[in-house]
């Protein structure tokens, strides 16, 4: 097929790698802008336009689709089909219905379960068994559109970052396996129950709530990682919670209950094995304890102060 490739991060690399090995024709790929980044703040591609770059394909990175002009360009390509996957720009309708089959997109969710920015993250923080991939036909409302397929995986605590790559992979055959054969797999309506809004992760998310209990504690610690960090203040100093085990001793929330960093969550705690202080790099909790001893009885600061 002749296809338009629209996405942006790593989530949807490998969709590309598998759309070019599965012998498509890519007309051109979409992806957003390069943005500023590192110390420089030097203009950096998004890594599905590095990939693309990479496999000598042309490149399109328009602030915007709303205006006609833009539009005229995409409908020129005379694609067949659009591959959307994690792209972040609204396609107006006039870019939906320029392909001649429509575009599909890699949804990281079980629809109707987490539509929208995070699903991943959401799957992980609401305690869900199990996430996986739908293959989605686009309309406009958000990820509202028919599916084609799904692949489902168990959550089973994973993080977001494990997660997120096995789902690209997923996501990248179970499109291939579409596209290779539509008439196999008929659309059919999401069901009206069951509807869950994935909202975009807000920075103070990735705060750690002690009082909520472990559990959470440690479904924000998966879910934030490797990305925005799940983390807690000491004396003003942040660190990052990599990794974590619930332990079943109880402890006033955000008090240290021994002096191997056991965090108390009410009635069971939070114990840290992989911990990183801003400016350092990872290291395990005993490391830290060599160079930084925080011994029972200290409070971390609290969420609300």
């Amino acid at each position: 097929m002749k296809i338009v490739y629209m996405g942006t991060p790593d989530f949807a690399v490998p969709a590309l790698d598998a759309l070019v090995a599965a012998g498509h024709d890519i007309a051109a790929v979409y992806s957003q802008p390069p943005r500023p980044a590192g110390r420089g703040k030097k203009l950096m591609p998004t890594p599905v336009q590095a990939r693309a770059e990479a496999l000598g394909l042309p490149v399109r990175t328009p602030l915007s689709l709303k205006g006609a002009e833009e539009q005229a360009a995409f409908a020129a390509l005379g694609a067949d089909i659009a591959v959307v996957a994690a792209y972040g720009l609204i396609l107006p309708q006039a870019v939906l219905d320029a392909p001649r089959l429509g575009c599909l997109n890699i949804h990281a969710s079980l629809l109707p379960r987490w539509r929208g920015a995070a699903p991943i993250q959401r799957a992980i923080l609401a305690g869900d068994a199990e996430t996986g991939v739908t293959i989605m036909a686009m309309e406009a409302g958000l990820d509202t559109g028919p599916m084609l397929a799904e692949v489902r995986t168990p959550i089973d605590g994973k993080t977001a970052g494990m997660l997120t790559d096995e789902l690209a992979r997923s996501g990248a055959a179970l499109m291939v396996e579409v596209l290779a054969d539509l008439s196999a797999f008929p659309p059919r309506a999401q069901p009206e129950e069951g509807v869950t809004y994935a909202a975009k992760i807000a920075k103070q998310e990735a705060r750690i709530d002690f009082a909520a209990g472990a559990a959470q504690a440690e479904r924000q610690i998966r879910a934030f990682n490797p990305v925005p960090g799940a983390f807690f203040l000491l004396n003003g100093e942040r660190f990052r919670i990599l990794s974590a085990g619930i332990e079943a001793q109880g402890g006033a929330p955000g008090a240290i209950v021994d002096d191997r960093l056991l965090i108390g969550c009410g009635a069971d705690s939070i114990r840290p094995i992989m911990i990183q202080r801003a400016g350092k790099g990872a290291m395990g909790v005993e490391e830290l304890l060599r160079g930084y001893p925080i011994p029972a009885g200290t409070k971390l600061d609290p969420v609300d102060a």
